[in-house]
């Protein structure tokens, strides 16, 4: 998929999965997997640089792209380096303390590598996080194993109820492997955020297997909130300021964000914004109601976010694994009917195109998704691009309060009619999807449009 890559500096450059592709058996120098008597262990091994560069085994597979843009090649043995930075630390944590087979299993004191990574070998202990990780993080690893970021559960729905089933065990094995290969990269395990860089980063090793408490805001959060998240919040679209919450407080994202949200209450949501533990600004925005007349008129009918967001990223109709999104990232701001009334009680907000199109999952034996209209193909969202005053909420002087936002008739047109959702603005298959959210004659008659 191609999408809005955020770049970032080489040293922000993050990654996912803890892998040791980099130490696979070379079949076209099988003398390169003997290492001298003294390197002969795990440790001595890994953290041996040049030891690494001699007996790494080449990539044969690119790891693809992702919804944020391409992904950043680092090299297996630099993956699997334990080196560096963080090291001395992790050498000195109670997990620098364990036996490297307490987690990965496999052979420790050898010097051949395909020994070393033989049998029950784990690259990625926390994909095996009942046997691995809960033995000491029991009520972690029992909440995390049905979070959103583990499972992804709120793109598994849409995939699923589209395809007109009522679960994801229910698609077909193509369709699920097809979604495992193109969707699953960014929702990882616990590994993923506190030991390694994320495989939308880049995978591997982060900081030589330190264990980090809370995993870095642009390494770990940003790797796989790039296009949406970290493009927003940072200020990368042309045009945009980075939001309010980052350059006047220096809010990271597990400032909002706290642990028992990104782990999850153990309950699996279909939607995430029905998490209970998801920040809210009332958390700290006390008395909006009647702080402005713009508050007073509208606390109940619009989303904060709709006021308060600047232009964010949107793309769509995914082709996976195929040519990508067809309607490529752009900057834009639209208004519709609230898709999910039952979980957020406004009747409009902000809403973001999706990637999703009737054909997305051609490529892996469905040509058309049945059900494709049982879900819009704009979203309720939440752009992370906050600004007190936006293009929709300065008006100049002399002018009403609504001049920026209200659509306003002008002659034979009508101004600020592009910040809408209306039936115009969709692709021809779209159409159907969004009846319900698209504003066309659900706007108040003193605006004197066409019903």
């Amino acid at each position: 998929m191609k999408k809005m890559l955020l770049v970032l500096p080489a040293t922000l450059i993050v990654i996912s999965l803890f892998v040791f592709s980099g130490c696979k058996e070379d079949n076209k120098n099988p003398t390169e997997n003997i290492v001298s008597a003294d390197k002969a262990s795990c440790e001595g091994c890994h953290t041996d640089y040049a030891l690494l560069k001699t007996v790494y085994s080449p990539d044969t597979t690119s790891a693809g792209g992702g919804c944020g843009g391409e992904i950043p090649h680092i090299e297996p043995f630099d993956r699997v380096y334990m080196g560096g930075t963080g090291y001395s630390e992790f050498k000195l944590s109670y997990h620098g303390k364990m036996n490297c087979v307490d987690c990965h299993n496999g052979i420790d004191k050898t010097g051949d590598k395909k020994t070393a990574h033989s049998g029950d070998f784990i690259s990625h202990p926390s994909t095996h996080a009942d046997e691995k990780c809960a033995n000491c993080h029991p009520d972690i690893v029992a909440r995390t194993k049905n979070s959103i970021h583990e499972q992804g559960w709120g793109q598994k729905s849409m995939v699923y109820t589209r395809y007109g089933v009522s679960n994801f065990d229910q698609l077909p094995e193509e369709l699920k492997a097809g979604y495992k290969t193109n969707c699953a990269k960014c929702h990882g395990t616990c590994g993923d955020c506190h030991v390694n860089r994320p495989k939308a980063g880049g995978g591997g090793l982060y900081k030589g297997h330190k264990f980090s408490k809370t995993p870095d805001m642009t390494d770990n959060c940003i790797a796989c909130h790039i296009s949406r998240g970290g493009h927003a919040y940072l200020g990368v679209g042309a045009g945009t300021i980075p939001d309010v919450h980052f350059t006047k407080a220096g809010y990271k994202c597990t400032t909002c964000h706290k642990g028992n949200e990104v782990h999850g209450d153990g309950n699996i949501y279909d939607q995430r914004y029905k998490m209970p533990l998801m920040p809210e600004c009332t958390n700290c925005h006390a008395g909006l109601q009647t702080v402005n007349t713009y508050h007073q008129m509208h606390y109940n009918t619009f989303s904060c976010n709709t006021c308060h967001s600047q232009d964010y990223n949107n793309c769509g109709s995914c082709h996976v694994g195929g040519d990508g999104a067809r309607i490529p990232s752009y900057l834009g701001y639209k208004i519709g009917m609230n898709p999910i009334p039952e979980t957020k009680n406004y009747k409009l907000a902000l809403l973001r195109r999706s990637l999703t199109a009737p054909d997305t999952w051609s490529q892996y034996g469905v040509l058309n998704l049945a059900q494709f209209d049982a879900k819009p193909t704009f979203k309720y969202t939440t752009p992370h691009n906050i600004k007190r005053w936006t293009l929709r909420t300065q008006v100049d002087a002399g002018k009403a309060c609504y001049d920026k936002c209200h659509i306003i008739k002008e002659g034979t047109s009508y101004r600020n009619k592009e910040l809408y959702l209306f039936r115009s603005d969709l692709q021809d298959w779209e159409i159907n999807a969004d009846l319900g959210i698209i504003v066309d004659g659900r706007l108040p008659s003193g605006w004197q449009l066409p019903q």
